[in-house]
This record gives C-alpha cells, structure tokens and sequence, in this order.
C-alpha cells in the first residue's frame, strides 16, 4: 500500500492504513477527557495518531503546546478543506498556539503556480473563510514558506540526515522529479520544526492534523527530529528506563545535565555507566519516559542541540465528494465551496449520490444506506452539532422512515444558512487580515 501526498486517491481501508504504516487507533478512551470534545473527534471522523499523548498530557497539566497546520493554494476552498480549520479552531479555543503555513513553495514545485498566484489564493479562498469560520487572532500566525527564513534554513541544515534513498522510498521520486518538488518535503519539516525554535515559543508539544495523504511528511519530521536529539530515554530489553547519549562528545557533561534533571523530577536511584553513554533510572518506570524525554529536550539546546519534540498528528477519513468520488477542487461538482452562492450549492445537493434505494417502495421496505451517502455525510462532518439529532436521521434513514428527497431538502437548507453565514463574515475578514499574518 503506498500513500502519494500529490495523488487523487482516495482511501477507504482505514485500518489496513492504521497496520501497515504504524498509525496508532483514535478511539474514545484517546479523547475522552479532552475538554468539550469537538464532534470530528467524537464521531469517529478522526481514526487514528501519532504520539496524541503527548497532546493530551500537556492539556491536562497546563502546559504549552501548538498546533501546525498548512494550506495548499492551488485552488478554491471546499468543506474538505473546511474540516482541518474547523480541528484548529477547536484546538484554538482549548489553549494551542496556531501557526498556518501557506505551503506557495510545495503549490510552485508540485502544482505549477506562481508565487503571485498562490498569494491571491491564499488570501481570498483561505484566510478569509478561516477568519470567516471563527479563527482568533490571539497566539495565531500565518506566513508564507517562501517568506519565512528560519523554515528555509530548517529544511537546508536538517537535510543533512536524509538521504537520497530514503527520499525515495518515502515519496517514489524518480529521475524525472523536479528539484523543487523533491526539496518541498524537507519544507514541510522545517514548517513542523521550526514552531519549537525560540523565537516562536520554544521546545513544546506540536500537534498536525492532516488527512492520511500526508503521513509520509509526518513520518519524515518525526525521524528528522528523533535524528537530531543529543538523548535518547528508553524502556531498555531487561524493563530499564534508560537515557543514552547520541553524540560522541561531551559525553560527560550530557550524563551530567541528565542526571541534574532527572533528580530535579524526584528521581533519585540512578546507575551511570560512561563507556556506555548510559544513564539507568532504577526509580522510573515506562509511564515517566515522556516527562523525562521532555525535561532533557528543553536543556538540549545548551549544547548546540535543537531538542525537538517529535511532532504528534491526528489523521482524519476523507470526505466523499457529492458524485460518489474524492472531493476535489477541480471537479466542481464534487464540491461544496465556501464560496458558492446558495443555489449554486442546493442544486449541487439536490442532485448529489445518495444511500438510498432505487424506489420509494424499496426505500420504504429496506430502508436506506446512510453510511455510503453524500449528503448523510454533510450532517455528519458539518451540519448537525447535536449527536442525539444526528444518530435519529440515521435511525429513521435505516429503518425506511426517512425519505432521500425529505433529507436532502432539510440538508440543503441548513448548507445555505452555513454558507450564508460564512459570506457575512467574510465581508469584514479584510478589515482584521494584518492582525493575522506574520
């Protein structure tokens, strides 16, 4: 199975994804005691993570934390796209310092536009819907990937690590790959590192949410920073908690520094083995790992380390476009945008794929599908807050009560308020739009 960050595929076999690439499951006990849970979370819309713990932790304990997340400005905004913000926005309102990143220089090298192109993009299609959908200004910035230094200069230096191969087997790059293409991944890396520098809050937790298509980007961020950290904390073959220095020098003073940290914790059993680079916690178990790996990556950098905190990630299913296919922004009837009008998107509802039998008779006997239909899906990601409201519509769907034209009907009212609501907002983004971008 291979998953290409710049395909049209779609995806339906989740949990072969979830075991064939390492994908943790996103289940209840996963968010069950984050505050008010929002309803992509709890309706199964999110399936799987990356290293979410280290999310919830610093939630529950106060601690800083950020999310990262970008837009490709290659096209007009739909409730595909609409489903990420929503997830910042969320995140936003329970404590997450928000960086956006206009990825213009992965739209040059993979979609062919011009910096100019995807600028005007980036503001009329995305900012404005995203300020339009309830995004704050405070602890929220949003750059462009060719405008920011310290992201370019990530992706250079950290570059040093990776090689040709692996490049390749990660993305299937071949000899007739562009040079900007191949180099956009290692952008990416900077974009998901560089919230930890200093200068934008320091060494902390960072959560990306992303659809399943860009997992590889993840999978290479997180090797990048385990590839640049000073120490490594492990649960060791014989049950130890372990801390091993990666470089091979100032072996000393890192044993040093980690057993000052650690004792600053309330460890205080400790057997340091020098030739080895090792230093056994005998006091600590699995479940201090985290915290420690934490207290040691805030120190790394006084010695010329990053001490990057692997980035975490949610992964989310994709929505099916109103024909049955992938949402796209190049088939427009595929597609909700936020900026249709709303008769253009009535119309688009009321001839979209539907769960539902091939005559009312039928329908009225075995009643619907709504779990392979379009415009239950609507409800689902976008329409219906309440989850009591949304599991009647599928009862009265399955047992033939509900019929499709009723249903698309209701739909298609509530997706006009939505956008309505929207287009009012979006005429006053303009006035606030210097409040948001760096």
């Amino acid at each position: 199975m291979k998953i290409d960050p710049w395909s049209s595929s779609t995806y339906q076999d989740y949990a072969r994804l979830r075991d064939e690439f390492g994908i943790e499951e996103f289940s209840e006990n996963t968010w069950r005691n984050l505050p008010h849970p929002h309803r992509l979370l709890r309706r199964g819309v999110i399936f799987g993570h990356r290293g979410f713990q280290n999310i919830t932790e610093s939630i529950e304990n106060k601690k800083p934390w950020a999310i990262l997340t970008g837009l490709m400005p290659s096209g007009k905004m739909h409730l595909g796209h609409k489903m990420v913000i929503d997830e910042v926005i969320y995140y936003q309102s329970i404590g997450a310092d928000i960086f956006i990143a206009i990825a213009d220089i992965e739209a040059y090298g993979t979609r062919g536009f011009s910096l100019s192109e995807t600028k005007e993009l980036a503001v009329q299609e995305y900012i404005k819907n995203y300020i339009a959908l309830g995004l704050k200004p405070e602890r929220c910035h949003i750059y462009f990937q060719s405008k920011n230094s310290y992201v370019k200069d990530l992706a250079f230096l950290l570059g040093k690590k990776i090689n040709w191969s692996q490049m390749t087997a990660t993305y299937g790059f071949n000899g007739s790959t562009n040079m900007t293409h191949i180099f956009s991944p290692m952008v990416q890396t900077g974009d998901i590192l560089h919230v930890q520098l200093k200068p934008f809050g320091g060494i902390r937790p960072v959560l990306v949410p992303v659809g399943v298509d860009q997992d590889p980007h993840i999978r290479l961020s997180r090797y990048v920073a385990q590839a640049y950290r000073l120490y490594n904390v492990i649960k060791t073959k014989d049950e130890k908690i372990g801390v091993f220095i990666k470089p091979d020098d100032s072996i000393s003073e890192l044993l040093d520094n980690a057993e000052k940290i650690i004792s600053a914790l309330g460890f205080q059993r400790f057997k340091r083995i020098t030739e080895y680079k090792a230093l056994y916690i005998l006091d600590a178990q699995e479940k201090d790992i985290s915290q420690i790996d934490h207290a040691l990556a805030i120190t790394e950098p006084d010695f010329k380390g990053y001490g990057f905190i692997q980035p975490s990630a949610t992964f989310h299913r994709f929505m099916t476009g109103l024909t049955g296919d992938k949402m796209s922004s190049s088939k427009p009837e595929s597609a909700i945008f936020l900026t249709d009008t709303p008769d253009e998107a009535r119309k688009k509802i009321m001839h979209a794929k539907t769960g539902g039998a091939i005559s009312l008779e039928e329908q009225k006997k075995n009643g619907g599908k709504p779990d392979e239909c379009m415009i239950y899906e609507l409800l689902l990601y976008h329409l219906i807050e309440d989850d009591d409201q949304l599991h009647e519509i599928y009862r009265t769907c399955r047992s033939g009560e509900r019929m499709c034209g009723h249903c698309k009907k209701e739909t298609a009212d509530l997706m006009c308020a939505l956008l309505q609501d929207i287009a009012e907002k979006r005429l006053h983004a303009e006035d606030v739009m210097d409040k948001y971008l760096d």
